[in-house]
């Protein structure tokens, strides 16, 4: 099961996935990321990922194709961090970069 939430702030809308990132909550997540970028109206958005307790290999792509578009990411799990290292070894950003 995934528990997907929006956090608005006056600078900030945060996308909280909570859960296992598995099919066929993978398309659930790519469209939860199109309505929540949209329309920020100023504001960044993150994904915060340290809830997650699964992750498929379907889900670190939709996590990937994330990174590569330059997304910002909240992690401060062991297993959330540990998985968002290795992606964003593979798009070349540094670790830091991936994970607030």
């Amino acid at each position: 099961m995934l528990k997907i939430s929006i956090i608005e702030r006056c600078n900030q809308r945060r996308l909280v996935l909570e859960g296992k990132l598995v099919a066929p909550w993978v398309a659930e997540v790519r469209d939860a990321y199109e309505r929540a970028n949209a329309d920020l109206q100023g504001r960044e958005l993150v994904i915060d990922v340290q809830c997650l307790t699964a992750i498929s290999q379907e889900g670190e792509n939709v996590l990937l194709k994330l990174l590569k578009d330059s997304v910002k990411f909240r992690c401060h799990g062991v297993f959330a961090k540990q998985v968002m290292n290795q992606l964003a070894r593979r798009t070349g950003r540094k670790g830091g970069e991936a994970a607030e």
